[in-house]
């Protein structure tokens, strides 16, 4: 079955920066594209970042544009987000999907604060 484990949530300062990680299985993964969303409390979730199944093409909410960069290695299963100047309006828990489908990992907290 398909399963996406994300990592590499924490807290960290304003500015500072940390780097996702989604480990997928259980389906082919260079054939699908992938995304980043986030929920912060008492929003809807969003979506932050796309990247299509060669990785040749991303887009970015225009909140993190120019601070967040999706990638992926098909390789390894791997669909990463880094972050950085994070800012306290990042704060969420951080979601990786796959596309054709609702197919969700659990979750990584990211907390930005002083």
């Amino acid at each position: 079955q398909v399963q996406l484990v994300e990592s590499g949530g924490g807290l960290v300062q304003p500015g500072g920066s940390l780097r996702l990680s989604c480990a997928a299985s259980g389906f082919t993964f260079s054939s699908y594209a992938m995304s980043w969303h986030r929920q912060a409390p008492g929003k809807e979730r969003e979506l932050v970042a796309g990247i299509l199944k060669s990785g040749s093409i991303t887009n970015y909410a225009d909140s993190v544009k120019g601070r967040f960069t999706i990638s992926r290695d098909n390789a390894k299963n791997t669909v990463y987000l880094q972050m950085n100047n994070l800012k306290a309006d990042d704060t969420a828990v951080y979601y990786c999907k796959r596309s054709g489908g609702e197919y969700w990992g659990k979750g990584t907290l990211v907390t930005v604060s002083s």
